[in-house]
């Protein structure tokens, strides 16, 4: 009797012929990229240095397509975006010690936003390793240490032999949900080394599933069933799980509004009749959720941005969805779900009972009515009018990146997003400089769409050498920049708490003639003129750049003791 585990995939002849003759001149290095072709890579980024030069090396004899950054952060930032919209692992190349280091920002981001990204790192010999002090270049007690704290898993190879099953281990552990960044280091003489392996060739790293108990889903059911106010918040798992449409028909079946939170922009219909949209920072919306008898949170972990600053104060039953176990009722009890969120949205579809709720609709509209009520008091047609320009100069199937300035914090609770998987920001970690060289990710993600990248003046200067990565690789993205002079947001919180700002102000070029000195073309623009321009640039292939001089305001917080509905 034959059983499955005695099954072995037998070699052909010309597989075993191979494997006896590996071709010369091949070392570990090309066991890295070896190993990534077989798992289905087509694109690496990265940014060579001394230690890591073995495996830059072997790219040349590969097929693997190379974007090579500026800087590692920015090479992090471009290789969390092409894992956002591809749902691949994105594989980032790196060198030792400071360009490891240099990239924990864009992997803490990506880590928090659950971006699978594939981090390949060189380290010192491997006669270094273990904490000894040896006085090699870019030298760590324990590089691994820096890491073990931001990325999902750490694996250490320290022979050639190892090299397959690490990286297809940590290939894994980035596409099982939830997804997230992983480390891999491989010393430097062991990238270097000829290797006498065969060409690596049978690589399999399935990502596991998550799916929901059923006992559990069965409970979730019959509490939705049977609920007078339920209504769902929908956060970025929605997205990350494909699970859009599931969310939609799940909805519609409940007759349930539905909040989506800034890293769920676009996982629910803008314009639905029970779209709550986006305004998680408004007490109208805090209010409507507390008052559900019935929440269902799916794919979000109701973390601070998600909660209005963790005022939300649920009052009736939550059940929760999340894939992240750390993240399970971390916030608010709850009956808590640990699945992924397409698995649990199917569950529960094929399990609530339809519920008729004809006043549901209305009471959305109240909601959305009360919110522009209190945004209208404010005299804040500028940054609207901006949004509603952006917007309509974009086309409706592009991603678009925002980097943490005023416009992107309007944007999290007013902007259209048109669709799962197209807006998205740092908002996870909340560091600046992620838009453009995320946006420079995604074009090598997708050519046939324009990507729009949105920074203000103080994070553009973050990411301004890859300007030249865009004209170099010739990546389709336009890049606004809102030019205020400086970080005007952190103006705007020390002028409200401080009664003026210190360190806030800032010189900066004249971008316009900055881009141009790259070989990018570069227009400043108006208020008045921003949707003409942007779509213009938008519309031709290739980097851009369109300036902004414009200061622009907050609407007011809701969420500060004292404040009565935040009606200014």
């Amino acid at each position: 009797m034959t059983h499955d585990h005695d099954l072995v995939l037998r070699p052909t002849a010309a597989q075993t012929e191979a494997a006896l003759n590996p071709p010369p001149g091949r070392n570990g290095g090309d066991l890295v990229v070896e190993t990534l072709a077989g798992l289905g890579a087509t694109t690496v980024f990265g940014l060579p240095g001394q230690h890591a030069l073995g495996m830059f090396d072997a790219l040349r004899r590969s097929d693997l397509r190379y974007v090579g950054l500026r800087v590692e952060n920015n090479a992090g930032f471009a290789a969390d975006a092409y894992g956002r919209i591809t749902g691949e692992a994105a594989p980032l190349l790196l060198s030792t010690g400071p360009g490891a280091l240099t990239s924990l920002a864009a992997l803490q981001e990506a880590a928090s936003a659950s971006a699978p990204v594939l981090a390949i790192s060189s380290q010192i010999p491997t006669a270094g390793l273990g904490g000894g002090r040896h006085g090699y270049l870019h030298e760590l007690p324990d590089q691994s240490a820096s890491f073990r704290g931001v990325v999902k898993s750490v694996h250490t190879v320290r022979t050639q032999s190892q090299i397959p099953s690490a990286i297809a281990a940590a290939w894994k552990s980035a596409l099982s949900a939830p997804h997230g960044p992983v480390w891999v280091e491989i010393p430097q003489d062991v990238l270097l080394a000829e290797t006498p392996l065969p060409v690596v060739t049978g690589v399999d790293a399935t990502p596991e599933d998550l799916p929901p108990r059923p006992e559990l889903t069965a409970v979730a059911a019959d509490l939705l069933s049977r609920a007078a106010r339920p209504a769902i918040i929908a956060g970025g798992g929605v997205v990350r799980a494909d699970a859009s449409g599931k969310l939609r028909q799940l909805a519609e079946k409940l007759n349930a509004p539905v909040v989506t939170t800034f890293g769920g922009k676009g996982a629910f219909p803008w314009t639905h009749p029970l779209s709550l949209r986006s305004w998680l920072e408004d007490r109208h919306t805090t209010d409507f959720l507390e008052d559900a008898d019935v929440l269902l949170v799916v794919g979000s972990g109701l973390g601070e941005l998600s909660s209005n600053y963790h005022t939300f104060k649920p009052r009736g039953r939550v059940v929760q969805i999340e894939a992240d176990l750390g993240k399970l009722e971390s916030n608010h009890p709850a009956l808590g779900i640990h699945a992924d969120a397409r698995l649990a949205l199917q569950a529960l579809l094929e399990t609530v009972r339809p519920r008729e709720d004809a006043t549901a609709p209305e009471r959305v509209r109240a909601v959305l009515d009360r919110v522009g009520e209190r945004i209208a008091s404010q005299q804040l047609t500028l940054e609207q009018d901006l949004l509603v320009s952006v917007r309509r100069a974009l086309p409706s199937r592009s991603p678009s990146f925002w980097d943490m300035t005023i416009l992107s914090y309007w944007a999290w609770s007013a902007f259209d997003a048109k669709g799962p998987n197209t807006m998205h920001s740092a908002q996870g970690a909340g560091g600046l400089g992620y838009a453009f060289p995320a946006a420079l990710g995604a074009a090598a993600a997708d050519p046939t769409q324009p990507v729009l990248a949105v920074s203000g003046d103080g994070g553009a200067l973050y990411s301004i050498a890859e300007l030249a990565t865009a004209k170099q690789y010739d990546l389709n993205v336009t890049w606004l920049i809102v030019d205020d002079g400086g970080y005007g947001i952190l103006r705007e919180y020390m002028t409200d708490a401080f009664g003026e700002a210190t360190g806030t102000e800032l010189a900066r070029p004249d971008f316009v003639a900055l881009a141009e000195s790259f070989g990018v073309p570069g227009v400043r623009t108006s208020p008045e003129t921003l949707e003409r321009d942007l779509a213009k640039a938008l519309a031709t292939p290739g980097p851009s750049m369109v300036v902004l001089p414009a200061v622009l305001r907050m609407f007011a917080p809701t969420h500060l003791e004292g404040d009565a509905g935040g009606v200014s």
